[in-house]
């Protein structure tokens, strides 16, 4: 029987564990898509207690803790302390078991804190003190963690509003790591509650310094930003999309539906769908002129409890998987950039499992040669990067396209404790590679470029992939 979390955790043979300590093992992370705050970063935060860094804002323990009875105020309320928070999360853990929070929770304890212990009622207070006490130290500042982990860089996601305030004094000092914003232009495109969509634009235009009363006008507005972000050393944007939107569409059509919803008319669903059409083209056609990657995450369905929705806001546990359909508009989206040779270096992650097979494929269509793995099936996501839906990205991507030139995973976290992710993705990556050596479906004289795929994904393709 195999001890839990020990050096070989998740690595089932010997090639497996040879290709992870002497291939993956201690490289460094280039976390190009994650959700920390730049401000913790710049002003190098101190963490008070073990919740305030591991619970705060985390949805993915909220939801585990409601599922298991603990009552709200002991996820998100504001008349429990820290320690009664934390204790309802030690007595959840146990129930967590095949759950990816275990091994997660296990993972961080591990390597973070160098605690060993399984977390449970009978030893939540021992590991709180003993990581709080440490996180009163200056290696477990927000700084501190990441040089902990070895950290290389991070993309933040980032607003076009946005004032990048932290990235431009985190740049002036030369800090060693690299964190740049990310362009996420979701707000720009959100149509649907007319009084929203004005606001939005009017705070676009005083900090763009464009006067906007017509679609290109938000268009200038948008590419004055998309300067700024660039000259802060963004080179990836972002979509947070339900689907892929590729409606045909006039230059008259557009600006007739932006002055529509602008003067605070609702839009048909059809209106809807072709203004999204073509900001998705507009900023497309940004990222292309600049070299950027462009990221499309996409198949949530948000904000699903409307009564929990109203009380806590978004992003606290109430989004689910989709199942949009969205082949046709992905291909066509992706065809009228690339028959106008301005597609840009793209990946595209799916929250439906089901559509694994249909992104490995369709990446496919679009490589054209200029650069390795142009378009890339991104590495499992949200409910998906666990074991199991790793796994499954590989698997499709191995099979349909080509793993050798995968850039590999990222945290998509809010916390400085969430890098152990990039740990655990290349024990799986080598286990699966290792696997196959075994099992005599991969030559064991080809060890040494197996090697090199292995360091490939888990660091060298997104090096050279982004050039940061």
């Amino acid at each position: 029987m195999k001890q839990f979390l020990d050096d070989n955790f998740v690595l089932q043979t010997e090639t497996a564990q040879k290709l992870y300590h002497e291939h993956s093992k201690g490289l460094p992370i280039i976390d190009y898509h994650c959700h920390l705050d730049p401000k913790m970063i710049a002003e190098d935060h101190k963490f008070t207690n073990l919740s305030e860094i591991w619970l705060g804002g985390d949805h993915y323990k909220w939801r585990a803790m409601r599922t298991n009875g603990i009552d709200e105020r002991f996820c998100t309320g504001k008349d429990t302390t820290d320690w009664e928070k934390f204790e309802k999360w030690a007595e959840t853990v146990p129930y967590t078991m095949r759950n990816p929070l275990y091994h997660w929770t296990h993972l961080e304890l591990k390597t973070a804190f160098g605690v060993d212990k399984i977390l449970n009622p009978s030893t939540a207070r021992e590991i709180y003190e003993e990581c709080t006490a440490k996180l009163q130290t200056p290696e477990y500042s927000a700084r501190g963690l990441m040089k902990h982990y070895n950290v290389e860089a991070v993309c933040t996601t980032d607003d076009p509003v946005d004032s990048l305030e932290y990235h431009l004094a985190l740049k002036k000092e030369g800090f060693s790591i690299k964190v740049l914003p990310t362009w996420r232009p979701d707000k720009a495109m959100a149509v649907e509650v007319p009084a929203n969509f004005r606001a939005y634009v009017e705070q676009l235009s005083n900090v763009s310094g464009v006067s906007i009363s017509k679609f290109s006008d938000l268009i200038v507005a948008l590419r004055n930003r998309h300067d700024f972000f660039a000259s802060v050393g963004c080179k990836l944007s972002d979509h947070g999309i339900e689907e892929f939107y590729a409606e045909d569409y006039t230059d008259a059509e557009i600006e007739a539906i932006f002055n529509k919803v602008y003067g605070g008319k609702e839009l048909t669903q059809e209106e809807i769908i072709k203004f999204k059409s073509a900001m998705l083209v507009e900023g497309a056609i940004m990222d292309w002129e600049k070299g950027w990657t462009q990221q499309f995450h996409y198949g949530a369905i948000r904000n699903n409890n409307t009564r929990l929705f109203k009380q806590l806001g978004p992003d606290t546990g109430f989004d689910s998987i989709g199942d949009f359909t969205v082949a046709k508009a992905m291909s066509k989206f992706l065809n009228r950039l690339d028959t106008d040779n301005k597609l840009a270096k793209t990946i595209i992650y799916n929250l439906n499992p089901r559509d694994n097979d249909l992104i490995a494929t369709m990446i496919g269509n679009f490589q054209d040669g200029s650069v390795a793995g142009k378009i890339q099936f991104g590495s499992g996501w949200w409910f998906l990067d666990q074991k199991t839906g790793m796994e499954a990205q590989m698997n499709s991507l191995s099979v349909l396209g080509l793993l050798s030139r995968f850039v590999g995973m990222l945290t998509d976290s809010r916390s400085f404790l969430s890098y152990p992710r990039h740990e655990y993705f290349r024990r799986i990556l080598c286990n699966l590679l290792g696997n196959d050596v075994e099992q005599g479906l991969l030559p064991a004289s080809e060890m040494k470029f197996i090697g090199k795929i292995v360091e490939d994904v888990s660091y060298y393709n997104a090096k050279q992939f982004f050039k940061f």
